[in-house]
């Protein structure tokens, strides 16, 4: 994509740190070592790693856990769902916490979120609800994981679908310890089709200079 140069990440960062984001949940060692050059700001850092043979791409292993808190994030989050995994959330969480950082599980459902509060995750992430086959497939942000995740004690940041002030108070209000908001802030490819679709198909009214 075009803004996924790291300079041009760097630019978002600070942009909606000057907007009045509390933190930054950022991708890659390179983008999240320049943020912090910049920023001492709570990081939320990730690798998204893809290998053959594991549906399990965010963050997936010990070293790739040590290269985002090498990079400088102060929380890191991991896919904390029940799919096959190379590693345990009980071993990730465990490593961690041994070096005094704050360990996030990205989750799909309530079970997974009491499990991962359990490997000994600091907090979850309602991140992959929608993107595991047994998980719900909604359009917009899952409150009813929120709200069961809230019933069983597990705190929660809600991320995955947020797009609108609503559903940020929406999200406080079912008990979200925070709110993480990805496409709607930085993607505006994703911005610009919401307005394109709500315009007549085909356009008919031309364009004046």
């Amino acid at each position: 994509m075009p803004l996924d140069a790291t300079s041009h990440i760097v630019a978002l960062a600070m942009s909606v740190l000057i907007g009045g984001a509390a933190g930054l949940r950022i991708e890659g060692a390179a983008n999240i070592r320049a943020v912090r050059a910049q920023t001492d700001r709570p990081i939320i850092g990730l690798l998204k790693v893809r290998r053959p043979g594991s549906d399990i791409y965010i963050t997936p292993t010990i070293a790739d856990v040590e290269i985002v808190l090498s990079a400088g994030a102060d929380i890191v989050a991991f896919d904390g769902t029940d799919r096959p995994r190379a590693e345990s959330v009980e071993a990730l969480c465990a490593f961690v916490r041994r070096v005094g950082r704050t360990s996030m599980a990205d989750v799909s459902t309530a079970a997974e979120g009491r499990h991962a509060l359990d490997a000994g995750a600091d907090i979850v992430s309602t991140t992959m609800g929608g993107y595991t086959p047994y998980s719900r497939l909604i359009k917009g942000p899952d409150f009813a994981l929120m709200s069961e995740l809230a019933a069983l004690g597990v705190p929660f940041a809600a991320e995955g679908r947020i797009r609108t002030p609503n559903d940020v108070r929406r999200s406080f209000e079912l008990g979200a310890a925070y709110i993480v908001v990805g496409s709607a802030i930085t993607r505006p490819d994703v911005i610009t089709r919401r307005f394109v679709a709500a315009a007549p198909s085909p356009l008919t009214r031309s364009i004046e200079p």
